[in-house]
This record gives C-alpha cells, structure tokens and sequence, in this order.
C-alpha cells in the first residue's frame, strides 16, 4: 500500500493504527469524540493490509443500516475504495479487494450469528446496549485459525451509569490484554465550531449531562425514578393485550424517540416491546419509519409542542398521530401512574433499558434531599412512554390550555 497520510486521521487514532497487541480494544468516551468513526478507520486499515472476515455487531439489526454500516461505507469511500469492493445493501455485507468480508448482523438474531465461521475480528458498536453474556459469547466466536495473526475485538461506547456491565469490566477488573482509549469532543479535529459550541454550552445549561454526554464520565447514580425487568418477550405472551404508541421529537442534540407498549391492566403490566431512536430526522424520515415499523395504522401520541410536526406527519400518511394534552403535573401525574405497573422492557429495546438505567429523582443542593422531580435526562423514550399511555391517566381527557388563544 501507498505509504498513509496524517490528514484523515485525529492523533490518538495515528498513535494506534499498527497496534494490535492487545486482543481487546476499547473505545469510550464523549459525544462527537471520533471513536466509532477511529475504530473504524483502524479496522478497515487492518482489513486493507491482511485477508480479515470481521463481524460487526449491534444489538439490534435493523439500526445497523444508518450507523455502522454508513460509517463504514464513507470511509471506504474517502480512501477511494467503494468501486473495489462488492457492497451488498441487503445482506449488509462488503467485500474488499483482497477477499477481506465486513459481515453487519444485529444480536436480536442470535442464531444466524453463530452460522458465521472464520470471524478474524470482531466490532461491537454501542456496546453498552449488549449484555455481559453477549459479549461472553462473542469472545469465544473469536478461534481463528492457528495460520491467522491478531483476532481482535474492539468496543466502542458512550460511557453511562456505573451499573452497567462495561465499567466493572473493563474499569474495574480490567483484563490483562485490554487497551482502554478515553476521548472526547476536544480529541476530534474534525468537529465544526458550531457543533462544539452546542456542547460547550451544555456545561452552564446542564453540568451533570455535560459531565456525562461531552466529557464521556460515567454517573455515579442517584435514586431512580423507575424500576423494571428486561427479558425477550414472545409476542404470542402479548399479542391480544391492547397497544399503545408515543412519539417525543429531536433533532439535533436530542433523537426522536419512539415506542411502542402493550398493557395488561388487569394484572397492572406494562410491557415495552418496540423502539426507534435516531437524531437528525425529518418528519417525513419519521413518518416513513413508523410505516416501516409496521404502525402507521395505530393511534399515536406524541409531543404537543410539536403540533406543526404533528401535522406534517399526518400529510405523510400517519393518519391517526394525535398530540399529546399536557397540563403543569403531567410529568409527575405519568410517573406516579406507570409506578403502579410492573414493568417489563424487552431487551431488544436497548435505548429504553439504558434511559430506565439512568433516569433518577432531583436532589436538592442544600439539603441533599430528594425532591419530587426528575432530573431532565435520559428521558427522551420515556417521555413517548408517558405520551403514549397518557388515555390511561386519570384526568387526561382534560382539554390543553394553549396560551394563543386565551391572549397570554
């Protein structure tokens, strides 16, 4: 190969490129820090220099399309690489030159992971989202045979709560044969000014989620707001209980986020069963996603200070979205009432576990005390949760008091 260039690459990407010592590689840190898109960069290189068949993993397969898989096909494309490879936009499959195999699957498929032989390496994005036991499993999928140098794994991730799995592992116990990389947004040179001011200025907005979100620490938890379950739920088990769909909308900072519940009042349990997170939608995106979701004809609640993004979603076909009736107690009066339930969350739904990991009660400052409201993080699902629900509530059926019409 031509001998590489520093330009494309941030510094702490250049220092590793060659590295493969450790069999274990850990990304982790910040929003718009580069380490999906380093990681990367490091694995097609390897790929590019050696014959590799690499697995690359998410947890669930249908969010591959729009994040990893795209990530991959913009960097081949700036190393002037997509018209010597065969890309298979079905099967989520790439192939190199030299033979070397990009192979995308989701863990919500677990059988056809294991079909898969010969894996060289293996790629685990937002692998907070995986359970210990995936990862367990994955590392014993990596055997290589004997002729074949360095197997590898990496993992990248947003650092979250200190329960989950990553932080005893790798942080507390780490292994022998780990390499931990921590960055944040002012390791990425590649960063526009305005992208940073957006963070910069969550540290005098929100200095916990500035903490957490831009500086890439993992939170040391309060109390949390809800409990729960998470297991793999057959739809059969809830297939003749009603459903019910929330939508809360985002762009930039923010995803939208939708889900979808099913309800048993009778035994008071709520189960989750479905959800879609992704920044940067339009609503006709959203639209079309709900329809491909397979719920364009289900009524949907969503966030009535929306209510032009409402209508434009109706125009594209989500005939039954509606918005949501807000009152000054609405956040409270949907947590206390979801309280009452059970609630079980289906492990297919990543976001949603991680937001119920980390949404906790307010503390007061002066007396340490707690105080009876959430902390505005780590909720975006489970507002839709509130949405969506909200016919359940008593009192919802109370008419919004827009300030418009009554001259306020």
């Amino acid at each position: 190969m031509k001998k590489l260039r520093k330009e494309p690459f941030n510094k702490w990407v250049w220092k590793i490129l060659d590295n493969y010592k450790h069999r274990i590689e850990v990304y982790y840190g910040g929003a718009g820090s580069g380490k999906s898109y380093g990681a990367m960069q490091k694995v097609i290189l390897k790929a590019c220099n050696s014959k590799r068949r690499v697995l690359v993993i998410r947890k669930v397969q249908r969010t591959i399309k729009e994040s990893i898989f795209r990530l991959t096909l913009e960097l081949l494309g700036q190393a002037g690489l997509t018209q010597f490879a065969k890309i298979n936009r079905t099967d989520f499959t790439i192939v190199l030159s030299n033979g070397s195999e990009f192979i995308f699957k989701g863990l919500d498929d677990p059988e056809k992971i294991k079909s898969i032989h010969g894996i060289t390496d293996i790629v685990i994005e937002e692998a907070t989202d995986i359970t210990l036991d995936d990862f367990t499993q994955l590392n014993l999928r990596l055997r290589p045979g004997i002729d074949v140098k360095d197997p590898q794994i990496f993992l990248m991730f947003n650092p979250v709560s200190k329960v989950n799995w990553v932080y005893p592992y790798f942080f507390v116990n780490k292994p022998k044969d780990c390499l931990v990389i921590k960055t944040n947004y002012k390791d990425n040179k590649f960063l526009t000014k305005d992208y940073i001011k957006t963070l910069e200025d969550m540290a005098y907005r929100n200095p916990a989620y500035y903490k957490i979100y831009a500086l890439g620490t993992f939170a040391t938890l309060d109390k949390l707001v809800y409990r729960y379950t998470k297991r793999i739920i057959p739809f059969e088990e809830v297939k003749d209980l009603p459903l019910f769909c929330g939508l809360d909308f985002g762009y930039i900072n923010d995803p939208s986020a939708f889900i979808s519940v099913r309800i048993d009042e009778i035994k008071k349990k709520i189960y989750i069963v479905d959800e879609y997170f992704k920044k940067g939608m339009l609503n006709d995106e959203i639209a079309r996603t709900i329809n491909d979701l397979g719920y364009s004809k289900e009524v949907i609640t969503a966030d009535s200070a929306e209510q032009k993004s409402i209508a434009e979603i109706k125009k594209y076909g989500i005939s039954r979205i509606k918005e949501a009736r807000k009152g000054p107690d609405s956040v409270i009066n949907g947590i206390q009432y979801i309280q009452q339930y059970e609630l079980i969350v289906d492990e297919r739904c990543p976001k949603i576990i991680e937001e119920l990991d980390n949404y906790t009660w307010m503390k007061d400052k002066k007396s340490g005390e707690y105080v009876n409201k959430p902390v505005d993080m780590f909720n975006h699902g489970l507002d839709a949760l509130r949405y969506a629900i909200e016919s359940l509530i008593k009192g919802a059926n109370k008419m919004t008091v827009r300030k418009k019409p009554i001259g306020l």
